[in-house]
């Protein structure tokens, strides 16, 4: 009886944990869902800015073209470039995953490092960038582990999983917990970046609104810029990985 007194304690006592929050946030309660109202605003925002710019850009493409379908362009051959690079020659369908994941990770970092979301007041909790909550980078991180599962077992069936026993039967194991190391380490990396580089801009804005805060903004546009590269070249990496059935 004492011993299930204190299992059912134990689990009170776990359950009352997850409850535990760090700071405020923001919730619109839908249903019976609870939705974290921050990331989908400055998420929403993000969105916006990438398709008005391409809509506006491209809506009419010109044979000389101009500024802004020249730097569409230009970005589109980059990630042609990542992907063919990591992939190998059947990248082609792939473009637009690993296309969407830079440009989505790129312009929320962007957005944390020009604009300080956390000063912009809320009923309660504060705004930050997309990529400054842990849950966006684990959903982007599961994103990519879902897409090489499937271009594993979309190229070679049900042998895709003989590259858990290769090259020897006792790496099993090791072999399976790398498939979860993967997104831990893209999750953690990118969130942990971007969350440094946004509080050190809010506390200077805070401290010295004027000058002194630029280059440290100027600096957070590269880093953001190479966190974003880092993780689109990772996801085509083991995309390729999955397809080609190396290490």
């Amino acid at each position: 009886m004492n011993l299930f007194t204190c299992s059912i304690s134990t689990l009170k006592g776990f359950y009352d944990l997850s409850g535990v929050e760090v700071g405020q946030h923001l919730y619109w309660k839908l249903g019976d869902f609870q939705v974290h109202a921050q990331v989908l605003i400055t998420s929403w925002v993000v969105i916006a800015i990438l398709l008005g710019y391409a809509i506006v850009s491209v809506r009419n493409p010109q044979t000389i073209p101009t500024a802004g379908q020249n730097f569409c362009e230009y970005v589109l051959e980059f990630i042609r470039s990542i992907s063919k690079t990591q992939i190998g020659e059947e990248y082609g369908p792939w473009v637009p995953f690993i296309g969407t994941l830079f440009l989505f990770i790129l312009v929320s970092n962007w957005s944390g490092a020009l604009l300080p979301w956390k000063i912009i007041e809320l009923p309660h909790g504060e705004l930050a960038a997309p990529t400054n909550d842990i849950n966006t980078t684990v959903a982007l991180a599961l994103l990519t582990s879902i897409a090489y599962f499937y271009a594993g077992l979309n190229k070679k069936g049900l042998s895709y999983f003989g590259k858990y026993i290769q090259p020897t039967p006792i790496l099993l194991p090791i072999n399976i917990l790398e498939d979860f190391t993967k997104p831990l380490s893209l999750s953690f990396r990118l969130f942990g970046n971007i969350l440094a580089d946004e509080l050190v801009v809010v506390v200077l804005v805070s401290l010295v609104p004027l000058v002194v805060p630029i280059p440290v903004m100027l600096l957070g546009l590269f880093t953001s810029g190479i966190q974003a590269l880092i993780f689109a070249t990772l996801a085509a990496a083991y995309i390729g990985e999955s397809m080609e059935g190396h290490h």
